[in-house]
């Protein structure tokens, strides 16, 4: 009988367009394993929230593969020490993979690879990180050129049907318990709304994809007001692979509208890996140097104003719902992440890093290149952002894109607020008592930002 080999699940917790799977069931009996390695990713190990979603995820692979006569293996540790000890256990001389971007990732597979034959199938973005480049060869430091390359490409290829059933060997190696590894929050349980906003797992990445697809030609109208269900809500599931983008695209690639602009969202998923491939340590450095003379606040007020922030406790509705809507769904709005990013950074003038990380430990879509790029694109210090003058007006923003239904849900104490007031209520001299003052004037904040600007020129 030939020996098993091993199919390591990690950001791509599906069966259905899983070109690992296809791969592996070609040679024969295959044995899925998911490894928490938290030792090779140190400081970028998953946030809570994430690990909240990994458990549910787990479990609904494991019991997709059950249902095709399979099972999930899991085991924690290093990957390449846990993969080659289950490969002496197996038997196994070959793991099958989808190949992954983050530093921490490439630095695993290195390592399997050493010890094991490592096979990596390209299958979580549109197309791999470093397949479009400039005519000189070069991989794209700006989205736009990179966009209009990328969609010369497109569409990508027919996702992948499930199989029927996989093949498994004829005895099952250990498995750790998923409940052991304690990713569910208990004392206190942050995460009991979680549930009433997400399913996660394949079944629920399909019906989130079916829901966005009756809605995605007025995508270009909707994505941008919180108070309505316009965008697409998949970044999670995309995020953990329980669906992939080649299956979305074709999914609603033909729904006509503005479906284009959702496409173009996509797009801008695979050219945050291409930017994370040339700087792997882009949560951490400047993009551009020059933002290394950012004349950053700390010190106690900071400190003071950060919790603020996190605690959605600014003074300035849109900001506090947002950052409220993330603490108890794990979720943010897109809109509103933006105003609530440019907040931080230049109404308080806090180091991005400071939120980024804030938004790695309470997003369920943590993504080591959307989180990042997208907090140096609001900074203005990545290689392809905005510029450090534009500053968001949290206030018109709120009242431009009709927030006050989102603010309501979010900001109880302002429930009772008319419209015409409810962006800002201090100013309109109806603040409830039960509700901040603002952190700052906005004025204020403004001028601060610009001075401080200046330094970095």
């Amino acid at each position: 009988m030939t020996a098993p080999v091993l199919l390591w699940f990690r950001r791509d917790l599906r069966l259905s367009d899983q070109p690992a799977l296809r791969a592996a069931l070609e040679e024969g009996m295959v044995v899925p394993v998911y490894v928490l390695d938290d030792e090779t990713a140190k400081h970028r190990a998953m946030g809570a929230a994430s690990r909240w979603w990994l458990h549910h995820s787990l479990a609904a692979l494991d019991a997709d593969l059950r249902a095709k006569g399979s099972r999930l293996i899991l085991r924690r540790g290093k990957s390449d020490e846990v993969l080659a000890a289950l490969a002496k256990e197996t038997g196994a001389t070959t793991v099958h993979c989808i190949r992954h971007y983050e530093p921490w990732w490439r630095n695993a597979e290195r390592a399997v690879a050493k010890q094991l034959t490592l096979c990596c199938h390209d299958g979580n973005y549109l197309l791999p990180p470093g397949a479009v480049t400039t005519g000189a060869g070069k991989p794209y430091k700006i989205f736009t050129p990179f966009w209009r390359a990328l969609r010369e490409r497109l569409p990508p290829a027919d996702p992948l049907p499930a199989p029927r059933k996989i093949a498994s060997p004829p005895k099952w190696p250990d498995s750790d318990k998923l409940e052991d590894w304690e990713l569910l929050p208990t004392a206190p349980d942050w995460a009991c709304g979680f549930g009433e906003e997400w399913e996660p797992g394949e079944a629920g990445a399909h019906k989130r994809l079916r829901r966005f697809r009756e809605h995605a030609a007025r995508y270009d109208d909707t994505r941008n007001l919180p108070s309505i269900e316009g965008s697409s809500r998949l970044s999670p599931h995309l995020h953990f692979g329980e669906v992939s983008p080649a299956r979305v695209w074709h999914a609603v690639g033909d729904a006509g509208g503005q479906v284009e602009e959702y496409l173009r969202e996509l797009g801008w998923r695979d050219f945050t890996q291409n930017l994370i491939c040339q700087y792997p340590d882009y949560a951490a450095k400047n993009g551009r140097p020059a933002f290394d003379k950012m004349p950053w606040r700390t010190g106690k007020e900071a400190k003071a104003d950060l919790r603020a922030w996190q605690r959605g406790q600014t003074g300035y509705p849109i900001v506090d719902a947002g950052m409220r809507q993330l603490w108890t769904s794990g979720w943010m709005h897109n809109r509103v992440r933006m105003i609530a990013a440019s907040f931080l950074i230049k109404h308080l003038l806090i180091d991005w890093r400071e939120g980024e990380r804030w938004f790695w430990d309470t997003l369920v879509d943590a993504d080591y290149g959307n989180n990042t790029v997208n907090w140096q694109w609001v900074s203005g210090s990545g290689v392809d952002s905005s510029q450090w003058s534009r500053v968001m007006a949290p206030l018109s923003q709120s009242e431009k894109f009709d927030a006050a239904g989102y603010i309501r849900r979010w900001v109880p104490e302002l429930a009772n607020v008319p419209d015409g007031a409810i962006h800002d209520p201090e100013a309109a001299g109806c603040r409830p008592g039960a509700y901040p003052s603002k952190r700052i004037n906005h004025q204020d904040a403004r001028e601060r930002a610009l001075a401080a600007g200046r330094t970095v020129r």
